[in-house]
């Protein structure tokens, strides 16, 4: 019975917490996808991206069952736990051939550690490797996106109520200083707790990583920003691990948020 108390009351804070931050962030100055029906994406990380089976997989799996006839998918997934982004040897993992794919990739969706934007010395560290990054990729052919992280909930010791907005801030201020798609995961978060209070994206015991539901949220949100079309109705449900309502509902919600966000 005591469980379930203290359960109730971590949900309880975790959406206050969610609900003052609020959805809004500062405009985008990209507002469309710069590669069209990207087939060569890496995505460069922690284990916000690795939990769950993965999001690159999630993402690939929502792109083919849009487009059955879209062939020669290649993600793949460089991710380091805990890792802020300058943790990344980018110029290794960008090289053709390194990662057993032999054309530079189109695509390459990167994040920070997700408590970056709460202090200014990491803050100012995303940004320069940011830049820095962004200069190698574009120097081979290919664009950056940035993943914007979820804001951390209770339990966590790191959940504020102005994390949403802050996290939101850097990413587009970062975007939009390198003519970067800045993709709004966080804010979907924000939004689906906003719309339904129980839903349980992050896991309980740490209040930081997504659950299986709070990764395919993102990664319908990353095939609403990348690819410009909505997920809505996508078949995708993780060979049915993923109930009909919550697929239906996340769906909404990412394509909402990325409507939202956009202007689109």
């Amino acid at each position: 019975m005591l469980s379930r108390i203290v359960s109730a009351l971590q949900l309880f804070l975790a959406i206050a917490l969610l609900s003052a931050a609020g959805v809004q962030a500062a405009s985008p100055t990209v507002k469309q996808p710069q590669v069209d029906t990207p087939k060569r994406v890496l995505f460069v990380g922690n284990s916000y991206m690795y939990y769950n089976d993965s999001l690159h997989n999630h993402v690939n799996r929502i792109a083919s069952a849009a487009d059955p006839t879209l062939k020669g998918i290649q993600y793949k997934s460089a991710t380091v736990g805990g890792a802020p982004l300058w943790h990344h040897n980018i110029v290794h993992l960008t090289t053709p051939g390194n990662l057993g794919i032999k054309q530079p990739f189109e695509l390459v969706i990167m994040q920070g550690n997700s408590t970056d934007a709460m202090s200014d010395a990491p803050r100012a560290r995303f940004r320069e490797s940011v830049i820095a990054f962004n200069e190698v990729i574009t120097k081979q052919g290919g664009k950056v996106a940035l993943y914007m992280t979820p804001a951390h909930v209770k339990p966590s010791k790191e959940a504020r109520p102005d994390m949403t907005d802050k996290t939101a801030e850097m990413y587009v201020s970062a975007g939009n200083e390198i003519g970067a798609l800045v993709i709004p995961t966080g804010l979907a978060f924000a939004e689906a707790y906003r719309q339904r209070p129980d839903i349980k994206l992050h896991h309980d015991f740490d209040g930081s990583h997504p659950t299986l539901i709070g990764t395919y949220l993102a990664a319908c949100t990353v095939y609403a920003s990348v690819y410009g079309k909505s997920p809505v109705g996508n078949s995708y449900d993780y060979y049915g691990r993923i109930s009909k309502d919550d697929a239906a509902f996340l769906q909404k919600v990412a394509d909402e948020t990325v409507k939202k966000f956009f202007g689109r």
